[in-house]
């Protein structure tokens, strides 16, 4: 019996032909050029092409009438990348980064002289990078090429970079081999890589090879976002934590992932700040109170409308609730404000601190005001503050550097305080002498700002230059993030008659022109009431 060519192994071998031939065609190729190319006759090819279509290998474009792999053969080779540990390992990392920096992040392998990406997990904001599972990029002006290329031994690395073409998708594509070379070998030096929009305009990314426990690169991971947001400092914070990663995930290491967020930050109707600080709910006026502590004045927002309380002369420092009054300091003393929800608030004269202007001022459950303060030389003291009228008795800490926030949990047995310069939460429980180390944040992924406890027993913070708010759980493990519009919030809050509305203040004044442009809510107050 004779076999045809569309059967038996004559088959088979053409429509690997048709395969091959397709793939090496990033920009697709049609029937006509693919009967060209193969010499195959219509008829066959036509058969062989519906066949192909049928399973999913390949996928017809019918707006330029050509022929391009299909997302089967993706599946396909993304289970061979993948096997046995690299998908599952990547995974946790990718999510834990996505929630640190709450942009995209993904990972990539190498296929031949591109970078195919095989997972991604999408960032926390709705203007994000969004490139697609499957898709192949050049490896020169990829972040997550060049790390690829800086792993590899020389020789191998050399033939690539022999091979490619340089092609300038965006001006600041590097279309030179020598600066090439020189690029990969400073990323190889320090083990992550920068593409400073070369593949897209206003897209910056930062990657890191992927490198398994026998020496062997098995792909790269990345985090990719708006060169806005993504800006030339932040990528350098987030270089070395995208880089340890990848060591992870080379290590076959797993963590603990952070579920996504999908609650949505609105801003208030109201003016913005220079810098807005020290968001304050106070149950008995069912309203927050916050602070401009550059143009000095305290605001009120009561749900409805967001109106000034009062004006200061000097830029403020710490502010807290205390027995339905507001206490507002600065560096040379405090004010008392008597019925500050009113239309007519009664501001009282200034009254100098006792021994120095607190680091951070918060009130606890019982009403009480606790403070960090300086003791002398580089010691800090938290405890209850006696021109508060606090009990001497109570617990107190002393630690090594002061804390920018204090914040009380609901039960009135934790109090918890936060670093900006370390980037560290700390958790002293009443009664203890001991203080416990909560949580660290890489200072890529933005500076704490501000501390919230909700109901619930967990912990919030704003990261600055970080575009987002984050929550930890009373473990110390991250939970939530919630993007924001802006870069830089600078406190939080939890008010509401169940604390499960979440209040952020942002600043205006360190941002640049620039970023303005892609932030002009920067300086409002936001409010978040999917918190749970």
């Amino acid at each position: 019996m004779n076999a045809n060519i569309g059967d038996g192994t004559a088959s088979l071998d053409k429509a690997m032909d048709i395969l091959e031939a397709v793939g090496a065609s990033p920009q697709g190729l049609s029937q006509t050029e693919l009967s060209a190319r193969l010499a195959v006759p219509r008829t066959t090819l036509y058969r062989l092409l519906a066949t192909l279509v049928a399973r999913g290998m390949i996928r017809r474009d019918p707006l330029r009438r050509v022929y391009c792999l299909g997302f089967r053969c993706f599946e396909l080779a993304r289970s061979a990348y993948a096997m046995p540990d690299l998908a599952a390992a990547a995974s946790v990392e990718l999510r834990a980064l996505r929630d640190l920096t709450g942009e995209t992040t993904y990972l990539a392998t190498l296929d031949g002289l591109d970078v195919l990406s095989l997972e991604r997990c999408d960032g926390a904001h709705s203007q994000r990078s969004q490139a697609a599972l499957g898709q192949r990029k050049p490896l020169h002006c990829t972040s997550q090429g060049k790390a690829i290329l800086s792993a590899l031994d020389e020789a191998t690395r050399d033939a690539l970079v022999r091979d490619i073409t340089l092609k300038a998708l965006t001006p600041r594509t590097i279309t030179d081999r020598r600066r090439l070379q020189a690029e990969l070998k400073i990323t190889a030096a320090r083990g992550w890589s920068v593409d400073d929009e070369e593949i897209v305009l206003g897209v910056r990314c930062v990657g890191a090879p992927v490198v398994d426990a026998a020496g062997k690169v098995r792909g790269a991971i990345s985090v990719a976002g708006p060169a806005y947001r993504m800006t030339m400092e932040r990528v350098q914070g987030l270089g070395p934590e995208v880089a340890e990663a990848a060591r992870r995930i080379g290590a076959q290491l797993s963590v603990s992932a952070p579920a996504p967020a999908s609650a949505v930050a609105r801003a208030v109707d109201g003016p913005w700040a220079f810098r807005g600080e020290f968001a304050r709910w106070s149950a008995q006026h069912r309203c927050l109170f916050w602070a401009d502590s550059l143009a000095p004045a305290v605001r009120v927002f009561d749900g409805q409308q967001d109106r000034e309380v009062a004006v200061f002369d000097a830029p403020l420092t710490a502010m807290v609730v205390l027995e339905g009054v507001l206490l507002v300091g600065s560096q040379g003393g405090y004010w008392r404000i008597d019925k500050p929800d009113s239309q007519s608030p009664q501001v009282g004269p200034l009254q100098p601190w006792a021994s120095g202007a607190p680091s951070a001022l918060c009130t606890g459950p019982d009403g009480a005001v606790w403070a960090c303060e300086g003791v002398g030389g580089s010691r800090w003291r938290v405890g209850p503050w006696p021109a508060a009228g606090a009990s001497a008795a109570e617990s107190s800490w002393t630690l090594g550097e002061p804390l920018d926030a204090l914040a009380w949990d609901g039960a009135g047995q934790l109090l918890y305080g936060l670093s900006r310069e370390s980037g560290v939460i700390l958790a002293m429980q009443r009664g203890q002498a001991a203080v416990r180390r909560l949580a660290t944040v890489p200072k890529g992924s933005g500076r704490l700002s501000g501390l919230g406890v909700d109901s619930a027993g967990g912990i919030w913070t704003a990261l600055q230059d970080g575009w987002s708010v984050v929550r930890f759980s009373p473990d110390g493990n991250q939970d939530r993030v919630i993007g924001l519009p802006v870069p830089c919030p600078s406190d939080v809050a939890l008010g509401g008659e169940h604390l499960d509305t979440l209040y952020v203040t942002s600043a205006r004044q360190p941002v640049s022109l620039e970023a303005l442009g892609d932030a002009p809510l920067s300086g409002r107050l936001f409010r978040i009431d999917d918190t749970e």
